[in-house]
């Protein structure tokens, strides 16, 4: 599903495994992916939200988790957990995929994010080796290379990008979050660019930026403006083929926003072609 390496347009991606928010967000960026493929590059930065337990309560958090997963459909499990951790260490077990093993990246990610809102504890160390092993990575070398002063000053780079928003970003303050001295991008932020030169004769947006969650139309129109020429892929064909193409478990809600559907069309068609996988309420699909 990623894209990488010489594109007309640079998509900087700021994210955290454990935002709820980015999560839902998935079912956008999956159909830019969908719709564009490789005329787009991504570029993953993890915004790290916690490196100490947050401050909300496991009940403030599960009332949040309820209220979004009723809102946008994601496999989210709302109950009430024994305690809450940080990002941080799973932000840093990205962070070391990307410089060793950057093509399992995004599955790493995935995969902790996918676990984290079905219940398991983000800081836990059977949390952390399950998704690597998921992600087809080597656990004990991902363990041993985390720990690497390398790793540590990428993650801190990504956390100073996160908060230093560009001036389009703070101009869209209600958009960002932390305190108003140290303004970050909330999750999912994008920065997109235009990186290669525009056709002749064709004014196009050098950058836009989008702090903050947004629907898809949003960044449809961004890309307009930074590259016309780019080409839109056809809607899918079926529920089957999106599944197909993604190579990993999807929501319900993630194939529907694929395919530009609702979900009550989608899941009859996915309930006779797919095997699914119950998690919090709805699940994930797989090729049958």
């Amino acid at each position: 599903m990623s894209s990488g390496g010489g594109a007309p347009v640079l998509i900087r991606h700021f994210t955290d495994p454990t935002c709820p928010f980015a999560f839902s967000a998935e079912r956008q960026r999956l159909r830019l992916l969908w719709l564009y493929g490789e005329q787009i590059d991504w570029e993953l930065h993890v915004v790290v939200l916690s490196e100490t337990a947050p401050e909300l309560t496991p009940e403030q958090l599960a009332e949040g988790f309820r209220r979004l997963a009723l809102q946008y459909g994601m496999p989210i499990d709302w109950r009430v957990r024994a305690r809450l951790g940080p990002s941080v260490h799973a932000c840093r077990a990205v962070v070391a995929t990307r410089l060793r093993w950057p093509e399992r990246e995004a599955a790493l990610l995935r995969r902790l994010r996918v676990l984290y809102f079905a219940g398991a504890a983000i800081d836990d160390s059977d949390t952390l080796e399950l998704a690597a092993g998921q992600a087809g990575l080597p656990v004990g070398e991902l363990a041993e290379w985390a720990a690497a002063p390398e790793v540590e000053a990428e993650m801190r780079a990504d956390m100073d990008a996160a908060r230093s928003p560009s001036p389009a970003s703070r101009a869209q303050d209600y958009k960002l979050g932390g305190p108003q001295e140290e303004r970050r991008y909330t999750c999912p932020s994008y920065e997109l660019l235009r990186v290669t030169a525009p056709p002749e004769d064709w004014e196009t947006a050098g950058r836009v930026d989008l702090p903050g969650y947004r629907p898809v139309e949003a960044y449809e129109t961004a890309i307009a403006n930074l590259a016309p020429e780019l080409v839109r892929r056809p809607d899918p064909g079926s529920a089957s083929e999106v599944l197909a193409w993604a190579g990993v478990p999807l929501a319900t809600a993630e194939v529907a926003a694929v395919c530009d559907r609702d979900v009550a069309d989608v899941r009859p068609e996915l309930a006779l072609a797919a095997r699914f996988e119950p998690v919090a309420g709805d699940g994930y699909w797989s090729p049958a």
